[in-house]
């Protein structure tokens, strides 16, 4: 059985953002097991949060690359480190970033897949725990698309399609093995980014790739590679690949075949999406349904909102769903000409999630959890019936008295809903 692993000792980096083109320190140390990737901006005042799917920031602002955080603390492409994470095989580490993007380094994750080989990989005392396909999921767009099938590891076929005589099209296959050994036989770490030389200035015109030169990029002409040369063969369909691996990784440990064609960080989250919202395991090995919720908070129907739990970590973390259907009560007066979910019932199923997580520990269980305050709360899309809402809560501070959540709402992969519970725990 596969065991988790940390870094042997801490890890630092500087740099510059290849698209903010500020300057940056990345320090990478160990934590325990069943920890995960736990990213923190320490420039500015901010919380931890841990490298998922529901931290990606999905903006106009971020495009060509991967951001996780809040809008008021992000951290900007971060698809490079998560790839040589997941590469030298370590599970649980805490990234603190000093400055608003990871270092571009050399356009590639070589130096951070160096680095953690070099500062030791240790084996920690637990399972591996992995994420598995269960049936063919696909995201299309155009003559782009990308899918993901079943398997028992990591394959990930990319094919590369540019109107460019150096680029042109290729294919690029793998096992994605990881581990120091085994993810060194294709060197998919030490792809460079790249991008066309006629697009290089729109880029910029369009605020990104201010850090980018000729030497952290492979700019592309029609006679060749501007400046630079080619590092290993298949180098613009490896570095797809690489991004490819970093976006996955922030779900954790996927086991899939994933095809792709001409696809970018978009499909790829996207695709990620309808992964997850397939996943019904809990660490006990059972998923809470609606009489296993009843056990643990008071509410009954009509007011009851979530399904079921599909992942607990005790006085941690869940997932809820709630599926929302036509025969819904509020529905009848609520807009009932356009029906849309009241946003506060939205907040409050969320809040039943959160229940969920603080009610089971040993020292609440049989409480009550009355709310105290709700800030930061936001409604993005409207919630329709057919939808399903998908709940991910985390326990942000949790004392005897009382307890404060974070939490999201999702329909597919897109949030609809977020906010801050805190609540008072009443005997």
């Amino acid at each position: 059985m596969d065991k988790q692993n940390t870094l042997g000792s801490k890890v630092s980096f500087e740099g510059v953002g290849l698209h903010s083109g500020t300057s940056a320190k990345v320090e990478v140390s160990s934590l325990p097991v069943n920890s995960g990737i736990v990213f923190e901006r320490k420039d500015i005042a901010s919380a931890p949060f841990k490298a998922s799917l529901g931290a990606v920031l999905k903006s106009e602002k971020f495009l060509r690359r991967t951001c996780i955080g809040t809008e008021a603390a992000y951290i900007q492409t971060v698809e490079h480190l998560m790839a040589a994470l997941y590469l030298s095989g370590i599970d649980n580490a805490k990234v603190d970033v000093w400055g608003e993007e990871i270092p571009g380094m050399d356009g590639s994750a070589k130096k951070f897949f160096d680095d953690f080989v070099a500062a030791g990989i240790v084996e920690q005392d637990a399972p591996r725990k992995y994420i598995y396909v269960k049936e063919p999921l696909f995201i299309e767009t155009g003559t782009r698309f990308i899918m993901a099938l079943p398997s028992d590891s990591l394959r990930i076929s990319y094919t590369l399609q540019y109107d460019n005589p150096i680029i042109g099209t290729s294919c690029f296959t793998a096992a994605v093995n990881r581990g120091a050994s085994n993810a060194s036989l294709d060197k998919i770490y030490e792809a460079r980014t790249f991008c066309l030389e006629e697009e290089a200035k729109r880029l910029l015109e369009s605020g990104m790739g201010k850090g980018s030169n000729y030497d952290n990029t492979l700019v592309v002409s029609n006679s060749g590679v501007v400046k630079n040369k080619l590092r290993c063969d298949n180098e613009f369909a490896k570095h797809k690949v690489l991004d490819l691996i970093g976006d996955l990784y922030l779900a954790g440990s996927v086991k899939a075949s994933i095809i792709a064609v001409k696809s970018g960080h978009t499909a790829t989250i996207q695709l990620l999406g309808k992964i997850m919202s397939t996943q019904e395991t809990v660490p006990e090995g059972k998923v809470l349904q609606v009489e296993d919720i009843m056990k643990i908070l008071p509410h009954r129907h009509p007011f009851l909102l979530v399904d079921r739990i599909t992942h607990l970590e005790k006085g941690k973390k869940a997932t809820g769903i709630k599926g929302v259907t036509m025969n819904e009560h509020f529905f009848q007066g609520h807009f009932p000409g356009r029906p849309v979910m009241p946003g506060v019932l939205i907040v409050e199923a969320m809040a039943q999630v959160a229940g969920v997580v603080m009610l089971s520990c040993d020292e609440h269980r049989g409480k009550l959890a009355f709310f105290m305050a709700i800030n930061n709360a936001k409604f993005r899309k409207p919630v329709v019936p057919g939808d399903q809402l998908r709940f991910e809560v985390e326990v942000i501070k949790a004392r005897s008295k009382t307890g404060i959540v974070a939490g999201k709402a999702f329909v597919a992969d897109d949030v609809v809903a977020e906010g801050e519970l805190m609540f008072a725990f009443v005997e």
